[in-house]
């Protein structure tokens, strides 16, 4: 008969215990891998095709001349807007937006990893800005109105009756009002612009403490962010402005979602979570 002291049986059953803790390392490993490589490719998107503030850029670029179409200014009127995207979709839908709703979509996924990655180096700044940009997010994507303004325009397109026409004006009039305030962005895209802005400074300052993806990503999510809030005072002092740190913001945030996207897709971290 064989004794089985009680070392030995705790031998035996850490020995029992390896595979299945290999196994869950393994899927640990396996499920954190594909959020990074998610979260990269998202980064490396937003980056180089799906851009924030395209319409800024746009507007930017028309007034020096780089771009020879579209109007040199936004339009001020329902009518206009309903004009400009019955002659050129892309540009009207460009400045209303649209394609910012991708970005910040994409940008969500990259937030996704970046906590994934960070969530040891600064839990309670990370928990926050979480928060902050999926509230963004939400606020953003519920008060965009581009494609409605698309609609309306279609139908205004179509209408045969003076009626119909002023019932499409008053209704683009109605959700522009939501969209667009005095000629700029309306009250909820400004509040989503900021949330989102904020959460990237609180995690490029988690990256700086963290070295998970060096000091030179975390500065330029610092002077990404850093710019892009500096539009809200190019707003309250030198409206004429406001497409000035818009731009300078979306060169950093370009290279900010390249190293980033970069990182994540290789998983090229110094210290992943």
């Amino acid at each position: 008969m064989t004794v089985v002291t009680p070392e030995r049986a705790h031998v035996e059953a850490q020995r029992d215990h390896q595979p299945i803790a290999r196994f869950q390392a393994e899927t640990e490993h396996s499920v954190w891998s594909g959020i990074f490589k998610v979260g990269g490719a998202a980064a490396l998107i937003a980056g180089l095709v799906f851009r924030r503030n395209l319409g800024a850029e746009f507007m930017l670029l028309r007034s020096v001349g780089i771009i020879n179409v579209g109007p040199t200014t936004p339009p001020d009127s329902v009518l206009d807007w309903f004009g400009l995207l019955q002659n050129n979709r892309l540009v009207g839908l460009t400045l209303l937006g649209l394609f910012d709703m991708v970005n910040y979509a994409l940008v969500g996924l990259m937030f996704l990893a970046l906590f994934a990655a960070l969530r040891r180096a600064g839990r309670s700044s990370i928990t926050i800005a979480g928060a902050l940009s999926f509230v963004g997010l939400a606020v953003y994507l519920a008060s965009n109105q581009a494609l409605t303004m698309l609609s309306l325009s279609d139908r205004y397109a179509a209408a045969t009756t003076e009626a119909q026409r002023s019932l499409l004006l008053a209704a683009g009039q109605a959700t522009l009002a939501i969209h667009q305030n005095a000629g700029y962005e309306g009250t909820g895209l400004y509040l989503s612009f900021f949330l989102v802005t904020v959460a990237g400074l609180l995690i490029s300052a988690v990256m700086l403490r963290s070295d998970a993806f060096g000091k030179v990503t975390a500065y330029m999510g610092i002077l990404a962010n850093g710019f892009g809030l500096g539009y809200y005072l190019a707003l309250a002092f030198a409206p004429a402005l406001v497409a000035v740190p818009l731009s300078v913001s979306a060169l950093f945030l370009l290279a900010w979602y390249v190293l980033i996207g970069r990182q994540l897709w290789t998983g090229h971290l110094s210290q992943p979570g």
